[in-house]
């Protein structure tokens, strides 16, 4: 098939690479446009244009690349027109295609979405799984129509959630899903074997897109909570607190239950607040939260790089009965 691939981010460049050397044949990218990055301000390309780039060096293949402010910009409409695509592959791609652009391939646009339909509808269903406690995630294969998230599913495949598995490591694992699973339906279609299935809308949740605020710790909330958004966050945005007026970024922590408590130094009959310091020890700061104990073991200070929470203390002096802000 003739494919226009439409996606942004570090996640679509598996399945971008998995069509590419492919039998198929990628015949344009549309890609977000380049963007400022980092303190310098330099202009950069994204990961998917980039990728298009270095196949295109690799291979002496030719692929048109479009980067549309808006997907509903005529030129954008009309040059998707002129390329006449068979099918359109969407991957993150960052914008909310119209109606004008999802009727004009032959086999419409189907969407790679890495969640298990109708669960986590939205921007970030990877981290919200995390977030949430889900038992398991995976990949949908769907259909696009005018909604969000809201067409006839094609193919799922589902994973299982590992005890300590972050947004990053989720992400890595669900990345290499889209792939596969489009040649899949690439082969049904045309086949005349697709059994597209219609969600069920009242089954529905929602992932919203994530903002840096999120990352902001409220140790009133259970130590399960906190301790699964810890992990949800990782890598991106990060969550974080405060103590000496600066700010201390939180990597990694395990919740720990009353007993453990003791053992390891807390005196669990003493009455504090969430937020407050209950023990300090060799390799973990343990932190009570609004029901239960969480002991940090990585960290990041203010202007330092990621450590071990016992190197942090081998520099920096926590004592018990302080509070994180």
């Amino acid at each position: 098939m003739r494919i226009v691939f439409m996606g942004t981010p570090d996640f679509a460049v598996d399945t971008f690479n998995c069509l590419a050397a492919s039998r198929h044949e990628i015949i344009a990218v549309v890609t977000q446009p380049d963007k400022p990055k980092g303190r310098s301000g330099k202009t950069s390309p994204p990961p998917v244009k980039e990728a298009a780039i270095k196949f295109m060096e690799g291979s002496g293949r030719n692929i048109k690349i479009l980067q549309p402010a808006k997907a509903r910009e005529q030129w954008f409409i009309d040059e998707l027109k002129s390329i006449n695509p068979d099918v359109a592959i969407v991957v993150a791609f960052g914008q909310i295609l119209p109606p004008e652009v999802l009727c004009i391939p032959k086999y419409g646009c189907i969407n790679v979405h890495a969640s298990l339909l109708p669960k986590l509808r939205g921007a970030a269903p990877i981290q919200w799984a995390v977030i949430n406690g889900e038992k398991e995630s995976g990949v949908t294969i769907m259909q696009m129509d005018e909604g969000l998230d809201t067409g006839d599913m094609l193919l799922v495949r589902k994973y299982i959630l590992s005890p300590d598995e972050t947004g990053g490591s989720l992400f890595e694992r669900l990345a290499g899903f889209g792939g596969p699973m489009v040649l899949d339906v690439l082969d049904m279609a045309e086949n005349g074997t697709l059994k597209p299935v219609r969600q069920d809308g009242s089954q529905h949740t929602y992932a919203k897109m994530l903002k840096k605020e999120m990352g902001h710790i409220d140790f009133n909330a259970p130590a399960e909570d906190i301790e699964r958004l810890i992990r949800g966050l990782d890598p991106w945005p990060g969550t974080f607190t405060r103590i000496h007026g600066k700010t201390l970024k939180i990597w990694k922590a395990s919740v720990i239950s009353k007993e453990g408590a003791a053992e390891n130094g807390v005196d669990i009959n003493e009455e504090i607040s969430a937020g407050t310091v209950a023990s300090v020890n060799k390799n973990d700061i343990i932190v009570k939260t609004g029901n239960g104990y969480l002991a940090v073991t990585s960290l990041q200070p203010e202007g330092k790089k990621r450590m071990d929470t016992g190197a942090f203390l081998r520099g920096y002096k926590i004592e018990k009965g302080e509070k994180f802000e």
